[in-house]
């Protein structure tokens, strides 16, 4: 037993509440599961770890992150093999840039060996929570924020880290209607574009509810100054697949999120022998490809719906429509390899899975 386990006190719940809920009808993000972990940091350090009942937290009205948005968060997942057992898909990853965010928002890091020993603790807990059906998942939340009383800018002394989960299907059901966005910018060179700050997060709302209002599921980000380059797709990474190349906005100006799910199909494309680029892609050069028809594929990746396809393009007043989902070789493949790996189906090369 390590000595952050022999820490952790535990309260468990009087009456479970997985019965409740109906695994196959589950609205992403709306049910949680029985417990939550959290830490304390206070007087320069972490203590008072604890798994508790999942239910409210009690934070005073000057609260710091209310006021100056020191907050930062992750988001993870936890599978199920053919035995039974719990998998987790490369954890420590999301450890190291909780950390990375939490840096560039002054807030203390997290020590890994805390954070995979209070989510260690709770998927055990909470284990029944991981569901066995095909397509499904335990999305698990590990976040930061300021937690001190506090009216003066300054960053806080205190803080909290909670892992709470909830069981989820599909983030999205079919192909998305994506538009390229020229007016509105999701981060700025210097910013905090890279990291996962809460902040980026509200941001983007607004300008994505008026792509909703106009029809579109997600928007294509550009940078902000000149809207030329392409640099994520809503809340995810995004890739292009033109002509046998598979093609990313690359990650040296901090604008764009490093994703786990991103390096992952990056890494199993390059496997299957696939051309990889990671630069600067411009608005230009995919809509000439689109044009041209060379345009094979674009999807978008992250954590809640691994791969997006992407059904259509809209730049400015023009529309171009994807290939049929079935023709879509190269991220109907990667797919169908990453699902395998997170639930042991085929060989994991890498040592991504870490097994509760």
């Amino acid at each position: 037993m390590t000595e952050v386990m022999s820490k952790i006190s535990i309260e468990k719940i009087s009456q479970s509440k997985i019965t409740e809920v109906d695994f196959n009808n589950i609205v992403f993000g709306k049910q949680f599961s029985d417990h939550m972990f959290v830490a304390d940091y206070k007087d320069g350090k972490w203590s008072d770890f604890k798994i508790l009942p999942f239910g409210k937290i009690e934070v005073s009205p000057a609260c710091a992150a209310l006021h100056y948005g020191q907050a930062v968060f992750e988001g993870m997942k936890a599978y199920k093999n053919e035995q039974n057992e719990v998998l987790l898909f490369r954890p420590l990853d999301n450890a190291k840039r909780l950390n990375i965010s939490a840096k560039r928002l002054c807030m203390p890091e997290i020590p890994e060996d805390i954070f995979m020993e209070g989510l260690t603790q709770l998927i055990k807990l909470d284990s029944e929570w991981v569901p066995k059906t095909e397509g499904s998942s335990l999305y698990i939340r590990p976040y930061m924020f300021a937690s001190e009383q506090l009216l003066g800018v300054r960053p806080a002394d205190e803080y909290k880290f909670i892992i709470f989960t909830a069981p989820v299907n599909s983030y999205y059901a079919e192909p998305v209607n994506v538009k390229i966005e020229t007016s509105y910018s999701r981060a700025t060179e210097g910013g905090v574009g890279y990291a996962k700050a809460a902040g980026n997060y509200a941001a983007a709302l607004y300008p994505a509810k008026l792509g909703q209002d106009a029809g579109y599921q997600q928007l294509i980000w550009t940078d902000s100054v000149n809207h030329e380059y392409i640099e994520e797709s809503g809340t995810m990474n995004v890739m292009f697949h033109i002509g046998d190349k598979l093609i990313t906005p690359n990650l040296d100006f901090k604008t764009t999120l490093a994703g786990i799910t991103r390096n992952s199909v990056l890494t199993l494309a390059k496997d299957l022998g696939i051309t990889v680029e990671e630069r600067r892609v411009s608005v230009t050069e995919v809509i000439n490809a689109a044009k041209e028809g060379v345009l094979k594929d674009v999807f978008g990746t992250g954590t809640a719906a691994t791969i997006a396809q992407v059904a259509s393009i809209t730049f400015k007043d023009d529309k171009y429509v994807l290939p049929k989902i079935e023709e879509r070789e190269l991220s109907n493949k990667l797919a169908k390899m990453l699902q395998e790996i997170k639930h042991e189906k085929i060989e994991d090369k890498y040592s991504w899975i870490h097994k509760i």
